[in-house]
């Protein structure tokens, strides 16, 4: 009896690519979750940031792109469904400290301003709190990408009124994480939704701490 196997259509999944990297974005889950996988096109190692759900589509999105492990920019839970899937098959999940309670399992510990290296390229972590207390963007060394999670979205910043969430610390870690770190330029690629660019947001920042939201 033939087997029948699902391959992903890597070209359709493809969002960006440069000079040693490519980006992978897949859509899963009931409130379309932004999935990336980040590839260092030199050794073909890749890294998944936020295994949120439809497990078998990301099981089969790691296997076809040489995944080596899995970091979580926080720990709500359409964030995380896909994790114990995932453990299972023999990835490593990274979630920081102060989020770590809120998933069944995980293997290492996330600190803030550290490299994680995926082949040739280096990701460092910026801790940016608000939206959860434990919430971790992720700055691709040399190249401006972003990879904001749910602190920051084209329009305004993350919400903010699930427990542990504080619209001030929220807004003092855009200000002080991103903008006053990184270029216009920077291509900012969020947990849902769309892209957008720290220059295109930045001057919108005054008018979203008076609106509160």
């Amino acid at each position: 009896m033939a087997i029948l196997v699902n391959m992903i259509d890597l070209t359709s999944t493809l969002h960006h690519a440069d000079s040693g990297f490519e980006i992978h974005k897949v859509v899963v889950g009931p409130v379309d979750n932004n999935v990336f996988v980040l590839r260092c096109t030199e050794t073909g190692e890749s890294l998944l940031i936020d295994a949120a759900n439809e497990h078998e589509k990301l099981l089969e999105l790691a296997k076809a792109l040489n995944v080596r492990r899995i970091v979580e920019t926080h720990g709500h839970w359409d964030h995380i469904a896909a994790i114990p899937e995932m453990r299972n098959a023999g990835y490593s999940v990274g979630v920081t400290q102060e989020d770590s309670s809120m998933l069944d399992s995980y293997d290492e510990i996330l600190e803030d301003d550290t490299m994680i290296e995926v082949g040739r390229l280096r990701l460092q972590t910026i801790h940016a709190p608000g939206h959860t207390p434990g919430s971790m963007s992720f700055k691709l060394e040399g190249a401006p990408i972003l990879f904001s999670g749910d602190t920051l979205f084209p329009g305004g910043a993350g919400a903010t009124k699930f427990e542990g969430g504080d619209f001030n610390t929220i807004m003092h870690s855009i200000e002080n994480r991103f903008y006053r770190v990184l270029d216009d330029d920077c291509l900012v690629l969020p947990g849902h939704g769309d892209d957008t660019t720290i220059g295109t947001e930045k001057p919108h920042f005054d008018d979203w701490v008076a609106r509160g939201w």
